[in-house]
């Protein structure tokens, strides 16, 4: 028996969702990289994911409508109609479930991107000799070569302004096809990383999202083929205030 047979569909959007507790996590991390089928189910909840946080995220921020407020006001009077809303959410859910999934296209995502940026960035800021592969004083041969590593235009983003500069960048894998992680340092010897990753065929863009995974601060985004993952011990608004610079840089 495969060991993801007994891995529930609750625990895979828990663990997409980054709510997974960190025992039961490493295990389904393990499962995945050992079982390619396990592997795309994941990727397809990821991207399923960033989707509806993209189309729907907006939504958030808008009044409820007077219809559903007066069907809450007389839910005490009509249970049924309570019942009848329910059944519809549940109906409309299960459209836009079957409608997304139908639309998923193949993405290299194995970890959720603020997962894997963590990673990625805990592993690598630590080195202090071997923190990158291709060092600031080669950056245009770095942009040169992980856009062609990615299938597209991958550069460092510059941004002295917000007081780091860059140091380098490094390849790397990302469930068997080709990541980036560019690394900048500030004055008190303080490092942030870019994590960049392919996410599908289709152009795509979300606003900047914040989340906070294994001790790092991550703000995360889509921006047409690719997805970015600025990641560092900042607090939340200045790493939302340097994402704000690299997302500019990226749409000059």
């Amino acid at each position: 028996m495969n060991e993801h047979l007994s891995i529930s569909a609750e625990e895979l959007q828990a663990y997409v969702d980054g709510e997974l507790e960190s025992g039961r996590r490493d295990a389904v991390a393990a499962a995945a990289a050992a079982d390619t089928a396990l592997a795309k189910r994941i990727k397809q909840y990821w991207i399923i994911n960033e989707r509806l946080h993209g189309r729907y995220d907006v939504m958030l921020a808008d009044p409820v409508p007077h219809p559903l407020l007066n069907i809450l006001a007389d839910r005490a009077r009509y249970p049924g109609l309570r019942a009848a809303a329910v059944i519809a959410w549940i109906g409309l859910g299960a459209m836009l479930g079957v409608g997304v999934t139908m639309s998923v296209s193949q993405t290299t995502a194995l970890r959720p991107l603020a997962e894997e940026a963590a990673y990625a960035h805990a592993l690598y800021t630590r080195e202090r000799r071997h923190a990158v592969e291709v060092t600031a004083v080669e950056v245009d041969h770095l942009n040169a070569w992980l856009s062609k590593r990615l299938s597209g235009p991958v550069v460092a983003p510059d941004i002295r302004d917000a007081g780091y500069t860059l140091i380098g960048g490094r390849l790397l894998p990302d469930a068997g096809v080709a990541a980036a992680q560019f690394m900048y340092e500030d004055g008190d010897g303080n490092r942030i990383t870019l994590f960049v990753r392919q996410v599908g065929d289709d152009d795509r863009n979300t606003p900047l999202r914040y989340t906070r995974t294994h001790d790092v601060g991550i703000v995360h985004w889509l921006d047409g083929r690719l997805a970015y993952a600025l990641a560092g011990g900042a607090d939340k608004q200045h790493l939302l205030s340097i994402s704000n610079q690299v997302h500019a840089t990226h749409n000059r």
